[in-house]
């Protein structure tokens, strides 16, 4: 008695071209709602991306899944940054240091408005990206702390808040003026976070939770 072969089922993998037009679609995204908000028209994306207004559509169901994606995307650039800084030199505060400087040419601040649209802010995608980016973080400061190069008494509340203060204009503003001031200031910030300490910070550090509490 023969026993029937398993059917083999073909796995379908998107074409290299389309991966390259939804990667064009999110970068093309990512400038725009910079520039102009997350309510910039989607047919002006997929102009810029140079794609037809229907390949934007086959990517994206609606205009929050493509802000959740960009937003994703940004998140895990900078987690990718910070994570090869450490593996590369071992040293944390380096690392915390380059995911500073890359979070401002991501333009990580300019994403935060988004968190507060009206779109799916629990999604595993987003939650996924958050937790990610978080984590790697955390790391980074702990490990910093441990080793005495960076001060105690600051939280990853304290970093992100600081980060998207001096790091951009809000999203919408088209304000680039103050881009070549950007990692100067940056750079001032991140050396008030190197011990010893040479103030007293009044108050306490503040979490995520802080930030998502208020």
């Amino acid at each position: 008695m023969q026993t029937a072969s398993p059917v083999q089922r073909k796995v379908t993998r998107p074409r290299a071209d389309a991966l390259r037009n939804r990667e064009r679609i999110v970068a093309a995204a990512r400038e725009m709602f910079t520039e102009f908000g997350p309510d910039v028209p989607l047919d002006e994306i997929a102009r810029r991306a140079g794609v037809g207004n229907a390949t934007v559509y086959r990517n994206f169901t609606d205009r929050d899944a493509l802000v959740r994606e960009v937003v994703c995307s940004v998140m895990d650039r900078c987690s990718e940054a910070a994570e090869q800084a450490l593996a590369e030199s071992g040293d944390a505060f380096a690392a915390l240091e380059r995911f500073v400087h890359v979070s401002a040419d991501e333009r990580v601040s300019a994403m935060c408005p988004m968190l507060c649209t009206a779109f799916d802010t629990n999604h595993p995608d987003l939650e996924a990206a958050r937790e990610r980016l978080e984590q790697i973080v955390d790391e980074l400061m702990d490990r910093a702390k441990a080793t005495g190069q960076m001060r105690t008494d600051v939280g990853v509340g304290d970093l992100m808040v600081a980060m998207a203060q001096l790091s951009r204009p809000p999203a919408g503003t088209a304000c680039v003026a103050a881009d070549r001031f950007v990692h100067r200031h940056l750079q001032l910030f991140v050396d008030g976070l190197r011990a010893p300490a040479r103030s007293t910070l009044p108050g306490t550090a503040a979490t995520m939770e802080d930030l998502r509490q208020a």
